[in-house]
């Protein structure tokens, strides 16, 4: 694996695969990496040809109150994990070489209205730094592929939606959350879990799940109580996250491009950020909502029989 910090080595080193003809995968990083983090590695060999991955812990996505001075930095444990799992090109600049003016006078990207609400609510600014990082990213390396985790269902939300506003010709994948054994989706913040929160954070995914069950079996009828119902299991999961001990963001209902959920929506998500303590945790889960009933074509039916 060729380890790079400057962007012109990265260039030169790229154009030589490039000129064979290889479709090369991008996956970036923050480093503090665990195994959703190679799981995108796992993926990107699938897809790509040469795989690269890029680990910047990057201030524009972080606000004035959040944790980038004490967010981990473990380059050579991750320098070695990235290469055991098959990455060829390990891009890690420093601060200066993205930002040679400093963030405040940089150049920003803004993904209007998919980066608002949600975590755009309480990080403002975060998706901005986020979707300025991911163009430079793509703007160097010129990747065929990138992948994403789902766990940060919003910022891949952010990415697609960029992606397909600039006509960048790019496949963007999003990559299924990886857990722990408990159920808890991994991290590079849960390392800031005390043991006594650590052992109460599944109660995140636990409630998602419960909901989730909750949400697909409910409303026989599609009628108007429908949304009363929802709203319910939304207000019963915020109850049992803090009952959990969590002190809620936010649990919301969305459909998969995270508009609102609508009368004939089936595909939908549900999406959660609460804290323990100082950490703050996300996670999302897929639901399948029941079908709308006719219920004036099921009147007919009775009706004829």
């Amino acid at each position: 694996m060729r380890t790079l910090r400057d962007i012109p080595a990265l260039r030169h080193a790229l154009a030589e695969y490039r000129q064979r003809g290889q479709r090369i995968a991008l996956a970036p990083t923050m480093g503090n990496l665990h195994a959703g983090h190679l799981a995108l590695i796992e993926n990107a060999r699938q897809h790509g040809d040469v795989v690269v991955s890029s680990l910047f812990v990057n201030p524009m996505q972080f606000g004035p109150n959040e944790d980038l001075d004490a967010y981990p930095r473990t380059f050579e444990a991750d320098q070695q994990a990235l290469e055991a799992a098959g990455c060829d090109v390990l891009f890690a600049p420093i601060s200066e070489t993205l930002y040679p003016n400093g963030t405040k006078q940089q150049t920003y990207v803004h993904v209007p209205s998919v980066s608002e609400g949600l975590c755009g609510s309480s990080r403002p600014g975060h998706f901005d730094g986020v979707s300025t990082v991911v163009t430079m990213l793509f703007n160097l390396v010129q990747p065929d592929i990138a992948l994403f985790g789902e766990k940060d269902y919003q910022q891949l939300a952010v990415i697609r939606k960029m992606v397909a506003d600039l006509h960048m010709p790019i496949e963007i994948i999003g990559v299924p959350i990886v857990r722990a054994d408990d159920g808890l989706a991994l991290s590079s913040r849960n390392g800031y879990l005390s043991a006594e929160n650590r052992a109460k954070a599944p109660a995140l995914y636990k409630t998602l799940c419960d909901m989730r069950q909750a949400l697909e079996a409910g409303g026989v009828e599609f009628s108007a109580h429908d949304h009363d119902y929802r709203q319910q299991v939304l207000q019963q999961g915020r109850q049992a996250l803090y009952d959990a001990g969590f002190e809620l963001d936010y649990l919301e209902l969305r459909d998969r491009t995270l508009g609102p959920v609508e009368p004939n929506t089936r595909q939908a998500i549900l999406l959660a950020a609460a804290r323990l303590g100082d950490t703050r945790l996300i996670d999302n889960l897929d639901v399948l909502l029941p079908a709308p009933t006719d219920t004036s074509a099921a009147a007919d039916t009775a009706t004829a029989r």
